[in-house]
């Protein structure tokens, strides 16, 4: 009996192969999905869960890093952000302060579709003037039996780098010293080569194509990457597949998808 492989398929193993080796089937497999969701609000001023939920939904994630995410504010209309956006996309929902906000809570989402082995949420450090930032951490058993650690964070936006600096040391420091293989996805406000993502870089692999970036800020026109997926340790994954996906409504960024395989512990 003869196998015939879909046109779409051999077309993907060729994009994939700037990363070195295809897929083998034995191994796991996880898309990885980071959004920044604009406290809920859409580019159009108005609030449209449904929009958020769908581009979450179609990039069908194993895990989601939700940034800008909002708990109960005013803004959100009272809204838990997280947990509405998990019932929508049917994943399992968890929300990480980093601050008090607006008669509510303000901070980081994850999305997974397995439930949660352990969780934590690491403060990171800040000026005392800057908003305060996290970075939350839910560690997961996949259906291979294989247990990792997935983390969401957002960095410090202001041009100053100083408070990036000090989040991306604190983070290398905490999660270098996982047991398990440990993915970590967000907005991190800065562009590859910058002094943080080659703080970040020193410990974790980077699943972009340095000789071809795929831009994911802003939505309308991208034109700078500052949306990450990385992981350790470096020999335990293999990136399969990125895809930037451009909603020029749902938020002022793209969604950055990342298909990764995980390896075998040599």
């Amino acid at each position: 009996m003869k196998f015939r492989i879909p046109f779409c398929l051999i077309t993907l193993l060729v994009c994939s192969s700037i990363f070195g080796q295809k897929n083998t089937e034995q191994n796991p497999v996880v898309r990885v999905l980071t959004f920044n969701i604009l406290h809920g609000a859409t580019t159009k001023g108005d609030f449209n869960l449904d929009l958020l939920a769908k581009v979450i939904q179609d990039a069908n994630p194993d895990f989601v890093a939700l940034q800008e995410v909002d708990f109960k504010t005013n803004r959100a209309k009272k809204y838990d952000l997280v947990t509405d956006l998990g019932w929508r996309s049917k994943l399992v929902p968890l929300f990480g302060k980093a601050m008090t906000y607006d008669d509510g809570e303000y901070g980081e989402g994850v999305l997974s579709k397995y439930s949660f082995l352990s969780t934590r949420n690491i403060a990171l450090p800040h000026s005392p003037k800057n908003e305060p930032r996290a970075a939350l951490e839910v560690v997961t058993t996949l259906p291979s039996g294989d247990t990792v650690a997935f983390v969401g964070t957002h960095l410090d936006h202001l041009k100053d780098a100083s408070d990036r600096i000090a989040q991306v040391k604190r983070i290398n420091t905490v999660f270098s010293q996982n047991r398990y293989p440990t993915i970590l996805a967000g907005d991190l406000n800065d562009v590859p080569g910058s002094m943080p993502i080659s703080i970040l870089e020193e410990v974790w692999a980077s699943s972009y194509d340095s000789k071809n970036i795929a831009f994911t800020y802003p939505s309308d026109k991208p034109e700078k990457k500052i949306d990450y997926v990385m992981f350790l340790p470096k020999n335990r994954w293999r990136v399969i597949e990125t895809k930037v996906i451009q909603d020029t409504v749902a938020s002022d960024h793209c969604a950055y998808l990342v298909t990764l395989e995980l390896l075998e512990d040599n």
